[in-house]
């Protein structure tokens, strides 16, 4: 049995999605209150980290980090991509919100390189994927005390996920956080709006 067939049996579920090395099992910690493993080093993540509370049918899923990965053979980074995408279609119909993490300092310069390279950037494309399984779809900017121009940078990441800017009027969408100082109430506020929006706000103690 893999990791990505040992999710807990759970009705409900909320799932973070990124590139590696953004934060996601910072936040993940942040969220659950739980240890997770985090590192430095891209990929520490490799298969599914599931939170789960048992009084509740809930589970909380840190998916691994997609995309470039140092020291992960190319196939290897392909594959883990697969698996995250088959997870995510199979248990759509279970996921209340999908958070998309992005690292805020470098998210722009990332999807401009891919862009200009005539690629589909990873982050673009996942948050389309996501919304083309009809996943309510956070997208939480951490390290954003990294970042200067603030509002000007959550603008241009809105202008590439195709969100007419202002970021502002999305702020159902758009949650920049700072996950290692416990900076993520836009992002609780954020899926509070999304399980509200799906009657689920017994799930609000979590966030």
């Amino acid at each position: 049995m893999t990791a990505f067939e040992s999710r807990p049996n759970r009705s409900a579920e909320v799932v973070l999605v990124g590139r590696s090395n953004v934060g996601k099992s910072t936040l993940m910690r942040e969220i659950t209150g739980h240890q997770f493993d985090t590192g430095g080093k891209p990929g520490v993540t490799r298969e599914p980290n599931h939170y789960d509370w048992t009084a509740t049918d809930f589970v909380i899923t840190d998916l691994p980090g997609f995309g470039f990965m140092s020291g992960v053979h190319a196939d290897r980074q392909e594959q883990i991509k697969t698996d995250i995408v088959r997870y995510l279609e199979t248990f759509a119909d279970s996921i209340l919100v999908g958070v998309l993490v992005v690292d805020g300092k470098s998210v722009i310069d990332i999807i401009d390189r891919h862009s200009s390279a005539g690629e589909i950037p990873y982050d673009v494309e996942m948050y389309h994927f996501l919304q083309e399984l009809d996943i309510p779809t956070v997208v939480a900017v951490n390290k954003m005390d990294k970042v200067d121009d603030r509002d000007e940078r959550l603008d241009d990441l809105c202008d590439r996920l195709g969100l007419h800017p202002p970021w502002k009027q999305w702020q159902e969408t758009i949650a920049p956080i700072r996950a290692k100082a416990g900076r993520i109430e836009p992002l609780n506020e954020a899926v509070r709006a999304h399980l509200h929006a799906q009657q689920r706000d017994d799930l609000f103690t979590y966030f």
